[in-house]
């Protein structure tokens, strides 16, 4: 056994395969940030990393956090922005070790590890003429996508990515490893679908249901300038819920450091991508985007244009890059376009680097949800995402985060964990019936509290819309 498996104080029975590395050692600040999407890296220091390479090896993980009274966090594919795997005086389990695909054809299953990220997984699945709808951008891992409820490729029509876990297999508290399933225990499987961080095992392994590879993936995209945002806004506002379940549409104000345009101002960007069967389907689909009374002022348009979800990746990283700083923040919107559009206005024109960028995804007309953890959703979800590249930026541009998200907190329902930081700004992410039983049945797996829960101020009220409590 390597001086790295070797655990401290004391020994143990169990061989460990992955590496352990305790702070302090040659390794531990590699082991701690290395696989951070984030280029923001928060002064939190686990008392130790195992990167486990197998399921033995995070059941021996979580039995010997128990033996030697170390609370126990978990990474997947560490794509979060608050970089919740990072706890204090934890043993963090990074799952990047375990790497399995397996595809069941006949029963439409996929049986795969946490940390293989959707487009891994696509990359495989197309070959088959099948897909899964993983994360848009490729660098996610599906462990943490679907735990928070998976917004993937249209997530509009197709619902919710979570919605196709059939089953998982995880280590729970006591360091057992269990299936689950709707009938071996189901409530771990209910919190499996929208707990997120919260979420009170480890899974390592997800048994998804995939579905067939559109025949004609297509994109219509619409440039137009930002002083035409109201117009262009509140036709989409009008017209989004009318759109094919085959269409996922979205709005994005661009700063002027992409290659799309020549303009040398924000840009705002209306994108129809249409999952159909075949190019007719596709061009009746798409045809709304052509009306757009605005159409005329365009700056650029790319209609009807066949893609791939190679291609759509390709796009997805260079939107997302790598070795960059990251403050994200979100909202779901059911307010009506009179006044949502103004609220939204600076979120979207007045963008405080080249890189950032604002979203809103149209999510009507909403499909009901089954019953599962993830119980909050939207006509709308906004979200922005602001990019930077040097530490002195850091807060003019978390600073103007913050205010595009005061304005906006007043029209919004509460927010989707995947784009939260709730050391930043903590709002309601579940129903309140939900919430109650998330705590009833985390109590029952994990009574001793093993597992890191959501990355919070003890003191600072979680589930809540502070900006609704009474005094606010």
């Amino acid at each position: 056994m390597s001086e790295h498996n070797r655990w401290r104080p004391g020994s143990t029975p169990e061989t460990l395969q992955g590496c352990l590395f305790w702070r302090g050692e040659s390794g531990y600040e590699e082991a701690r940030c290395g696989r951070i999407f984030n280029g923001r890296r928060p002064e939190r220091y686990p008392a130790a990393i195992l990167l486990a390479t197998s399921e033995d090896d995070v059941v021996a993980g979580v039995r010997l956090a128990r033996a030697h009274g170390l609370k126990v966090s978990v990474r997947a594919g560490g794509h979060s922005w608050a970089a919740w795997s990072l706890r204090d005086e934890a043993l963090l389990i990074d799952l990047g070790g375990l790497r399995q695909i397996e595809l069941d054809r006949e029963a439409g299953i996929v049986r795969v590890s946490p940390a293989v990220t959707g487009s891994e997984l696509n990359g495989l699945l197309t070959q088959q003429g099948l897909m899964f709808p993983g994360g848009h951008c490729p660098d996610v891992g599906l462990g943490g996508f679907l735990l928070q409820g998976g917004m993937g490729w249209n997530c509009r029509g197709w619902g919710w990515a979570c919605q196709r876990v059939m089953a998982i297999d995880a280590v729970t508290a006591d360091g057992e490893l269990v299936h689950a399933d709707e009938e071996h225990h189901p409530d771990l499987l209910w919190a499996a679908r929208g707990a997120g961080p919260g979420f009170f095992a480890i899974v390592t392994r997800f048994y998804l249901r995939v579905r067939p590879l559109p025949g004609a993936l297509t994109r219509s995209s619409f440039f137009y300038p930002a002083a035409l945002f109201d117009e262009v806004m509140g036709w989409l506002y009008e017209e989004h819920p009318r759109l094919a379940p085959s269409v996922e549409v979205v709005a994005v104000g661009m700063g002027s450091g992409g290659d799309l345009t020549a303009s040398a101002a924000p840009v705002l960007l209306v994108q129809g991508l249409s999952f159909a069967e075949t190019p007719t389907e596709a061009r009746e689909a798409l045809a709304p985007f052509e009306r757009c009374p605005a159409r005329s002022r365009a700056l650029l348009e790319q209609v009807l244009v066949p893609t791939t979800l190679a291609a759509e990746y390709v796009e997805q990283r260079r939107a997302n890059p790598k070795e960059h700083r990251y403050a994200v923040d979100n909202a779901w919107l059911n307010a009506p376009a009179t006044t949502a559009i103004p609220a939204l206005r600076e979120a979207f024109v007045s963008l405080p680097t080249a890189q950032s960028f604002s979203l809103w995804f149209g999510m009507a007309p909403l499909h009901p949800l089954p019953d599962m953890a993830l119980s909050l959703q939207a006509d709308v979800y906004f979200a922005s995402y602001v990019i930077w590249k040097q530490p002195a930026d850091d807060a003019r541009c978390r600073r103007w985060l913050a205010e595009q998200m005061r304005r906006i907190e007043p029209l919004s329902e509460g927010l989707f964990l995947a784009d939260s930081d709730f050391t930043t700004r903590p709002a309601r992410f579940m129903d309140e019936s939900h919430w109650q039983r998330l705590q009833a049945v985390r109590a029952r797996y994990d009574p001793t509290g093993l597992f890191h829960s959501y990355l919070i101020n003890p003191e600072t009220p979680i589930n809540v819309n502070p900006w609704s409590q009474p005094g606010a």
